[in-house]
């Protein structure tokens, strides 16, 4: 009896052990009726609201809202920045973020679903600096100063790309290409994906046209590190979807390759 007993009490600590989302997120989600996801808003073509009526579209907001349809609940977009958005994982804000470059530092605290798709780093200027930078190395220099967002990839990236280069980091909701239109900074660098974007968006910028861009980065969604059980699921309707070409024709829709 006393073995039972002392058998029964282990279990429940090592019940007790264990986070409460690691058990309940994908219950959570399903008993609730609504998937709540973090989403900055600010990266075209993934992720753009409107101020005016407060709603949002892009190649995330359609993966997102696919998602909710399959797990038959609403989905709610849960505002966040990019300096935060991995501790609203963590502390249960949302139950997953959209599309997110995948790094060692935000996998140490946060977990991962499977990438579907990859981008890499480009650096933008003026289209009057056309002859002044033709390649990275242009841009590492004393009197060049290059700009990028706090807490995003591109923050590490352009200390590492240039170290003789200046920085200047913004924070949301400004933008570092919002420094280079206003002239208060040479160049800065942002994803392949997103360059496009405002080079049709913004005629006065230019994509620097360097040798090959920097830092292939596969793209995945951010989900609690603990619950196995939320990012399995995710994982299976990522193949399944993968396998049935939504994500191919998502990709054909944003013009995510140039």
């Amino acid at each position: 009896m006393n073995f039972i007993k002392l058998a029964i009490a282990s279990v429940a600590l090592a019940c007790a052990a264990v986070p409460a989302y690691a058990q309940n997120t994908l219950q959570d989600i399903l008993s609730g009726g609504v998937l709540k996801v973090g989403t900055t808003g600010d990266w075209n073509p993934m992720t753009m609201k409107d101020p005016a009526t407060n709603t949002y579209t892009g190649y995330d907001i359609d993966v997102m809202t696919e998602l909710a349809k399959d797990l038959d609940v609403k989905v709610e977009f849960v505002p966040t920045d990019w300096k935060t958005l991995v501790n609203g994982v963590v502390s249960g804000k949302y139950h997953m973020t959209g599309s997110a470059s995948i790094s060692p530092a935000r996998a140490k605290v946060a977990g991962y679903s499977d990438s579907y798709f990859s981008l890499a780093t480009v650096p933008l200027t003026l289209s009057k600096n056309a002859s002044k930078f033709t390649d990275w190395a242009d841009l590492d220099k004393p009197d060049v100063t290059v700009a990028a967002t706090l807490g995003t990839t591109q923050e590490k990236q352009v200390k590492q790309f240039f170290p003789n280069a200046q920085y200047k980091i913004v924070e949301a909701p400004a933008r570092d290409f919002q420094e280079v239109l206003a002239g208060r900074a040479d160049a800065h660098i942002t994803s392949n994906v997103e360059a496009y974007k405002l080079v049709a968006k913004y005629p006065q910028m230019m994509v620097v046209p360097v040798s090959a861009p920097k830092a292939p980065t596969p793209i995945a969604m951010l989900l609690p590190q603990g619950d196995q059980v939320w990012i399995n699921y995710v994982n299976t309707w990522i193949k399944l979807k993968t396998e049935r070409g939504f994500f191919d024709a998502l990709g054909k829709k944003w013009q995510l390759s140039n």
